[in-house]
């Protein structure tokens, strides 16, 4: 694989992302999700190499804290460290927007993701009950996770 590089998730790239969002989760987001971020102007950027989308972020800054909303990695370049690079340069990004906090709500049953958040430092700091649609119209809880800057 060539060089991985950032760029801006931009409208017409959104399909490609779909695909990706689609391929990634039961409950994906929208492509309304997606278009109402852009329009809220929130900070939202593609990992790329060799044409191929590895993952992205979605993130919405607020006064002193930045609140993820969606970082996805594709599933097939999942385990390969891509969520570490993604979480890097959010974090990156947070610092130069002079935020102290990240914040995050993750699935009580994505172990996975729980791990990769944790091993970079985020805290769980709460709960949210019936937070995330899930099948057969159930909502799951979400736990809410923090980093200081």
């Amino acid at each position: 694989m060539g060089e991985a590089r950032f760029e801006p998730l931009l409208p017409d790239r959104l399909d490609e992302v779909m695909r990706v969002e689609q391929r990634a989760y039961s409950q994906p987001w929208s492509r309304t999700n997606f278009i109402d971020a852009l329009h809220s102007g929130y900070q939202a950027q593609m990992l790329v190499a060799d044409g191929n989308l590895l993952g992205y972020f979605v993130a919405m800054k607020g006064v002193d804290e930045v609140h993820l909303l969606n970082i996805t990695v594709a599933p097939e370049y999942q385990g390969q460290g891509w969520s570490r690079i993604l979480l890097d340069a959010l974090a990156i990004w947070a610092r130069g927007q002079a935020a102290e906090w990240l914040w995050l709500e993750v699935r009580v049953n994505n172990l996975r993701a729980l791990g990769v958040y944790e091993a970079h430092g985020y805290r769980r700091v709460g709960l949210r009950k019936d937070y995330y649609p899930a099948s057969n119209g159930k909502r799951e809880d979400a736990l809410v996770m923090s980093l200081r800057l």
